[in-house]
């Protein structure tokens, strides 16, 4: 099955994705719309061809700069520190000035996976 990679971009009105490898874009005000909107505009895109797309064919990607802009609510330094990285260098990452390798893309996404599990984890008394 072939799988959409879509490139998300945090907008003042929402998201806006782009294809890398197809002339399809659309615009969301939230994630859930973005990707309803992503695919009808490629059921569109390959309504002459016959061709079935379903959700699961559609990949959402954020570059690490938007990621950022849109959880604000993460701290930076505090996440360099957790995943042992140097928090200027993860701050550069995050601002664009440099371009992190797959390897320590993957060493951040880790991290926050991590910090997502134990914060659903949590319970209040």
């Amino acid at each position: 099955m072939y799988c959409y990679k879509f490139i998300i971009e945090k907008t003042d009105t929402g998201f806006s994705a782009y294809a890398e490898d197809s002339p399809v874009y659309s615009t969301g005000s939230n994630l859930t719309m973005l990707q309803e909107h992503l695919l009808e505009a490629l059921e569109l895109a390959h309504e002459e061809s016959g061709e079935k797309i379903g959700r699961e064919q559609i990949v959402l990607e954020f570059d690490l700069q938007q990621f950022f802009r849109y959880y604000r609510v993460i701290n930076v330094r505090f996440l360099a520190e957790r995943i042992g990285m140097n928090p200027t260098l993860l701050s550069q990452y995050v601002s664009g000035h440099k371009k992190p390798s797959p390897q320590q893309t993957a060493r951040i996404i880790r991290g926050l996976n991590e910090v997502g599990r134990e914060l659903s984890e949590l319970k209040f008394i």
